[in-house]
């Protein structure tokens, strides 16, 4: 019996699939189809950036004041918003009462920019005197015209400031009291005139910061 040997190669075996992906496609990133008009929003994904109210601890700190001028604080000095303002609404009081040292200070997170300046002394002797604020000004003429802006704002307010100065080369010094019985002191009247100073507008007088590229 001959036997029969066949060098025909066998025939191939059917691929399972067909794959006829060019390379680049494997390249290519898989991007998730999303509906139109499907929004994300930025909050979800970032958190809350928003600003936040100090709480109750970190207004009895005082941080406000321990930070300004300080450049290693990590703390963030906030633009006030117009009810850190409201002051500037209310009538003056007649017969207004001194304030105390604790009302005094509460008062001050509702002006922008002023310091507390006290009495002589130490601890319980200590009582608030004066309100002040010092603005930076381009130059004279500048200073001249908050002066005289801010002088314009109180025209018949019947509390004008203690002082307002120009002292060169380029300051401006307004300081608020009401004279009693027991020296200067502070009454909510001095704030009320505070806050309606800080409405004045000082933007064109101040010197420019310089932007570098």
């Amino acid at each position: 019996m001959a036997l029969r040997l066949s060098l025909a190669s066998p025939a191939a075996a059917p691929a399972a699939a067909t794959c006829r992906c060019s390379s680049a496609s494997f390249l290519r990133p898989h991007r998730s189809r999303r509906p139109r008009g499907c929004v994300v929003a930025m909050a979800d994904l970032l958190g809350d950036l928003g600003a936040r109210d100090p709480f109750p601890e970190e207004i009895e700190s005082q941080f406000g004041e321990k930070v300004l001028g300080n450049v290693d604080t990590l703390h963030q000095i906030l633009i006030p918003t117009l009810s850190a303002l409201s002051l500037a609404s209310l009538p003056l009081q007649p017969n207004a009462e001194p304030l105390s040292l604790d009302d005094a200070r509460r008062l001050l997170f509702k002006v922008v920019g002023w310091r507390l300046v006290l009495s002589d002394g130490e601890g319980d002797e200590q009582r608030p005197v004066r309100l002040q604020c010092v603005w930076k000004v381009r130059d004279e003429h500048c200073g001249q015209e908050l002066i005289a802006r801010i002088n314009a704002a109180l025209d018949g307010a019947d509390h004008a400031p203690a002082a307002l100065v120009f002292e060169a080369p380029n300051q401006v010094t307004a300081e608020l009291s009401t004279p009693s019985a027991a020296g200067d002191s502070l009454t909510v009247n001095d704030y009320i005139v505070a806050a309606r100073i800080d409405k004045v507008k000082t933007l064109d007088l101040i010197p420019k910061k310089r932007a570098w590229a």
